[in-house]
C-alpha cells in the first residue's frame, strides 16, 4: 500500500480567489497527492462548490489529482452529474477522483430544497449505476424507481476507464453499495478505531459479492495542526466538531503538534487499512493555511510518502 497524503479544508481561509490559488500553487508544486472539497450547497459560512472548483483546478494545475468528499448524489441529476465529471477528467487528463455518498439526514439542503431524506439509499444507488454505465457504455436506458433514461449517451468520455467510483459512509448500506459498485472507499468523520472494522466489513461484502477493490483504494482524513491544543483555532474547532459529531471526539481525530504527532495519527489509520489521507490543516487565516500547509510539505509528506 502506498501512502499518499491529499489535502482539504476545514473552512474556508481565503480572503479572495488570489488567496486560494496560492494554497493551490504550493500544494501543486510540495508534491501534495490530491486536493479534496467537501460538498456543500447551502451554507452560511464561504464554501466552494465542488464540481466547478475542480474544473477550475484542472486548468490551474498539471499534476495534483482532486475529488469530493463526498458529493451526495441525490442533490444533483445523475446525468448532469456523470457528464461534469466526465468532462472534468477529460479536462485534466485523467486526474478526477470522484467520491459519492447518500448524505446524513441532518443536512439543511434536504429541507431546504423539499427533498425526502426516506429512500435515498435507493436513489444513489439507482444514480451510481446510471453514472458508471454512462462513463463505459455507448447508450444507456435505464427504468427504475427514481430515475428513466432512454438512448443516453455522452462524450467525451472520461480519459481514466474505468474512471473511479469512491463510496463514503459507514452504515451497512454504504459497505454493500461499495462492495457491489465502488472502487474505492473513504472514510468520514471516524477514528482509527471507528474505520477499521468499517475496512473489514467491505472486505468481507466484497468477497460475497465475488468482486475486489484495490488494497490502495481505502481513504481517510483528519485535521492536523502544527501548534498546541490550546490555540485558539483548535479550541474554535473542537467545539464545533463536539456539537456536529458525538460519534468521535476531537483528541481522537485531530492531530495537533509536531510532525510526530500527525504521522503517528496516519500511521494509526495505516494499521486500520488505510493508505490515502485527506488532511485539512486547521488555520486562522489564509497565511496560517499557508504556513501550516508549508510545513506538512516539508516535515510529513517527504517521510509519509517515503
Amino acid at each position: 500500500m502506498k501512502v499518499r497524503i491529499g489535502l482539504g479544508l476545514a473552512g474556508h481561509p481565503f480572503r479572495d480567489a488570489a488567496a486560494f490559488w496560492d494554497w493551490v500553487d504550493l500544494c501543486e508544486e510540495g508534491g501534495v497527492d490530491s486536493l479534496w472539497q467537501s460538498d456543500r450547497l447551502i451554507s452560511t459560512e464561504p464554501v466552494l462548490e465542488s464540481l466547478s472548483t475542480m474544473a477550475a483546478l484542472a486548468g490551474r494545475t498539471q499534476r495534483l489529482k482532486f475529488g469530493m468528499s463526498v458529493t451526495v448524489v441525490s442533490f444533483r441529476d445523475p446525468l448532469v452529474l456523470a457528464k461534469q465529471c466526465a468532462t472534468i477528467d477529460w479536462l485534466s487528463g485523467g486526474r478526477l477522483l470522484p467520491a459519492f455518498g447518500i448524505g446524513p439526514p441532518q443536512l439543511p439542503e434536504w429541507r431546504a430544497t423539499g427533498r425526502d431524506t426516506r429512500g435515498r439509499g435507493r436513489r444513489a444507488d439507482e444514480a451510481l449505476e446510471i453514472m458508471a454505465r454512462l462513463w463505459s457504455e455507448p447508450s444507456v436506458d435505464f427504468a427504475g424507481e427514481h430515475y428513466r433514461y432512454e438512448g443516453v449517451s455522452i462524450s467525451p468520455r472520461p480519459v481514466q476507464d474505468p474512471l473511479p467510483l469512491w463510496i463514503g459512509g459507514h452504515s451497512p448500506g454504504a459497505i454493500r453499495r461499495t462492495a457491489r459498485l465502488g472502487t474505492g472507499w473513504i472514510a468520514g468523520l471516524q477514528s482509527p478505531e471507528q474505520v477499521a472494522p468499517v475496512v473489514q466489513a467491505i472486505h468481507a461484502e466484497l468477497e460475497r459479492a465475488g468482486r475486489s477493490i484495490d488494497p490502495d483504494h481505502y481513504g481517510a482524513g483528519f485535521s492536523f495542526r502544527f501548534g498546541s491544543w490550546d490555540d485558539p483555532v483548535v479550541e474554535r474547532t473542537a467545539r464545533a466538531f463536539g456539537a456536529f459529531s458525538s460519534d468521535v471526539q476531537p483528541d481522537a481525530y485531530f492531530a495537533v503538534g509536531g510532525a510526530d504527532e500527525i504521522l503517528a495519527q496516519v500511521e494509526r489509520y495505516r494499521r486500520a487499512g488505510i493508505s490515502k489521507f485527506v488532511l485539512r490543516p486547521l488555520a486562522a487565516d489564509a497565511a496560517d493555511g499557508l504556513e501550516q500547509t508549508r510545513q506538512l510539505i516539508e516535515q510529513v509528506i517527504p517521510v509519509a510518502h517515503a
